[in-house]
């Protein structure tokens, strides 16, 4: 079974071979739409709402919380994440920053968990149909001309 998907998939016009014969075709999402791609916009526009007002709320507001460099990645990485611009990127920048907030406050992790886990999903299972990303990495119709 392994043999005949590798034979498939040596047809591409420029696979990358892993060993025993094995071929990643690609290593982008599929930006997912309809309902899926919905779902993953409401999970961008949360994470991002969330992670801009935690930001703000710490660098402009008079409360204690934990350390700025963190909150101020994770801000950026939710603005980022609010118009699904190189969502692989930002969600690993969200979950290393709530992390790092897990780590070096001693607050409820609740919060930092959640938005760790949201973030590192969104980083493996991409931005959707309804994002920058998708309009700048998606895939394209090429229409043949007339010979």
């Amino acid at each position: 079974m392994l043999g005949s998907d590798s034979r498939r998939f040596r047809r591409t016009r420029n696979p990358t071979y892993l060993g025993n014969g094995l071929c990643l075709q690609r290593l982008f999402s599929t930006f997912a739409g309809g309902w899926p791609g919905v779902g993953l916009l409401l999970q961008r526009l949360l994470i991002g709402t969330v992670l801009l007002h935690q930001g703000i709320v710490c660098v402009f507001g008079a409360t204690v919380c934990a350390p700025i460099v963190p909150q101020t990645v994770g801000a950026v990485a939710g603005a980022f994440l609010l118009v699904g611009l190189w969502t692989p990127v930002a969600g690993t920048l969200v979950a290393i920053a709530d992390a790092w907030m897990l780590w070096s406050s001693g607050g409820s992790p609740v919060s930092s968990v959640t938005l760790a886990v949201l973030g590192a999903t969104l980083a493996m299972i991409g931005p959707g149909a309804w994002s920058i990303d998708a309009r700048l990495f998606g895939r394209r119709h090429i229409e043949p001309s007339e010979l």
